[in-house]
């Protein structure tokens, strides 16, 4: 009821709205695991990334981009809702199969808000924010069309659970899973669904970009890959300097290309924005010796750790880039921004009011993308909590320093660190890019602060609650 009173609202709030050049389609593609080092864009000598190196070479690239947590659910939810994951009341930074919990039907995501200006909507790749189960009463409020996407196609959790499917949404019915129809499952035994996974969401979201040219739309393009295990189809094995990884990351790098090609064969590039990023870091606890698996992890260099971390730089500093021509120029942006700005950034673009019932704890980045998109010069400053497991705050950044309260690592080990409340660590995460020199008995007061503001923050999370 709350989200629905909110959408009226959009609605009233705003103007008469037609299709123009102010009104850009929206594509976001969001990679799974995919580590800030596994680009050639970022210097990686052995991954060929040609068509992500042009969108972050002509449009915006931050150096510094971050997700809220470093893990699946709580990230998605973040990107697509602009709120840090301890406000959804998930209680954990990724959901099973068998959770009962979901993303709630009263929040207010990317896509319905762009819907309520008239997008049309439809998302290609994993979800991750629920599942419909018996714990759930097998609820359609699970999936992506209960969360304002007008079709879907993609896997319910990561590709590598044993009961993984791949489905496909055209619209919702009033049975619980009705409009869902299931197209492969299991997909860890199925190698040939697997295989296919990025090649099938590249060719739906080029027949959805072909059928909607001429109105205004939002394209959600979420990749599984390179979240282990790896698979890239025939026509990309073995191509690579990089073994599969390499492989996988040019299967993407050619989704990428495919879509961009359509947009400029259309007659659309110049009215698309387009964002990149990825969920998290890569998956390192399979980076040990005498591991198959190996050589299929990423890198995060030259930051520490990966996915899974509490609060190391490697699991939370991803790509960043905003390409539109004609209205962003290149420039390679050293002030630090993340995924929960994309929210109340998109929707300044694009009309919609932003939500007042609830906290947005995303920024406006109008002013650090282009001067054409805003008369503002100032942003908000950068303030940043990084999430852990249970999506409490383990992390605070403001500026370029940093305050760790909680550690944690799936390589087991620390650094030799140790970090509390009552005896936290101080990073100057600008100039100590390892997180190696602590910093905390030399700046008493920052750390004072710092901590002062991560328990303003609980406080005010505790005080407005959850759905």
């Amino acid at each position: 009821m709350l989200k629905h009173l909110a959408i009226i609202l959009f609605v009233l709030v705003c103007p008469a709205w037609t299709y123009s050049a102010e009104k850009p389609n929206v594509i976001i593609f969001f990679l799974d695991d995919s580590g800030y080092g596994d680009f050639s864009f970022n210097g990686n000598p052995t991954i060929h990334t040609p068509n992500i190196d042009r969108l972050a070479q002509d449009g915006v690239h931050f150096t510094q981009f971050y997700v809220s947590t470093a893990a699946c659910s709580a990230s998605r939810y973040a990107l697509l809702t602009g709120r840090y994951p301890l406000r959804s009341g998930l209680g954990n930074w990724v959901l099973g199969p068998r959770a009962k919990q979901h993303i709630h039907t009263n929040e207010i995501t990317i896509a319905e808000g762009l819907k309520s200006v008239g997008y049309t909507t439809a998302m290609f790749g994993k979800w991750h924010l629920g599942n419909p189960n018996k714990a759930n009463a097998m609820s359609a409020d699970t999936l992506p069309l209960a969360h304002g996407f007008d079709q879907w196609i993609g896997t319910n959790v990561s590709h590598d659970y044993s009961n993984a499917k791949l489905l496909k949404s055209d619209a919702r019915g009033t049975d619980p899973i009705k409009g869902y129809s299931e197209i492969a499952r299991n997909l860890p035994s199925d190698k040939k669904a697997s295989t296919s996974l990025t090649g099938r969401y590249t060719d739906a979201a080029v027949k959805f970009i072909k059928a909607n040219k001429d109105k205004p739309f939002f394209a959600y393009i979420a990749h599984n890959q390179p979240h282990l295990g790896l698979f890239a189809s025939d026509a990309f094995k073995g191509k690579s300097r990089r073994g599969l990884l390499g492989d996988v990351m040019a299967e993407i790098d050619d989704s990428v290309g495919r879509v961009m090609q359509t947009l400029k064969q259309e007659g659309i590039e110049k009215n698309t924005l387009v964002v990149f990023s990825s969920d998290n870091g890569p998956w390192l606890r399979y980076k040990k010796k005498n591991n198959p698996r190996n050589l299929d992890v990423g890198y995060a260099y030259p930051f520490r750790d990966g996915k899974g971390c509490a609060s190391w730089e490697g699991g939370f500093r991803v790509p960043g880039i905003f390409y539109w021509p004609g209205i962003i120029d290149s420039k390679r942006q050293q002030q630090p921004a993340s995924t929960l700005d994309i929210l109340p950034t998109l929707f300044k673009i694009c009309g919609v009011e932003i939500p007042v019932d609830r906290s947005i704890d995303g920024r406006d980045i109008r002013p650090l993308l282009s001067s054409k998109l805003s008369t503002n010069k100032k942003v908000a400053p950068f303030k940043f909590i990084y999430s852990y497991s249970r999506n409490e705050p383990a992390a605070i950044r403001q500026g370029p320093w940093k305050l760790h309260v909680k550690l944690g690592s799936q390589l087991n080990n620390n650094y030799g660190f140790t970090a509390s409340y009552e005896k936290p660590l101080l990073f100057q995460v600008e100039q100590d890019l390892e997180e190696s020199f602590d910093c905390a008995h030399q700046h008493r007061d920052r750390v004072k602060k710092m901590l002062k503001e991560l328990e303003l923050y609980r406080n005010q999370v505790k005080k407005e609650g959850s759905f």
